[in-house]
């Protein structure tokens, strides 16, 4: 019995899937306004931890003053995770009550 040739080619074709790349969910980080954490904590958090300007920190913390919330910003599950809970340990290190929370986008 004959064998069937097959090139190169036709193998490459028949072997190629069509490859979805499906992309992570991402989290907002939001900061809660409170009574007692002052505002310049606020600001040294968000330039530290997020890596924001002066300007930009400023901003954000006069959202959460104004509004109640700020978002921090945008990053995959576990990076979300990881500044929420550095936020609340630097918060909790120097006795202030700051409520830091993520939430799928």
């Amino acid at each position: 019995m004959g064998r069937k040739h097959v090139s190169v080619s036709e193998t490459e074709e028949s072997v190629k899937t069509k490859q979805t790349v499906v992309e992570p969910p991402l989290y907002r980080v939001l900061i809660h306004n409170d009574d007692y954490t002052a505002m310049d904590f606020v600001v040294d958090v968000l330039m530290m931890v997020f890596k924001k300007s002066d300007a930009e920190a400023n901003h954000i913390m006069l959202n959460v003053h104004r509004k109640g919330v700020g978002i921090c910003g945008v990053y995959t599950h576990e990076v979300a995770e990881t500044k929420v809970e550095t936020v609340r340990s630097l918060a909790a290190e120097n006795g202030y009550p700051l409520k830091c929370t993520m939430e799928k986008e």
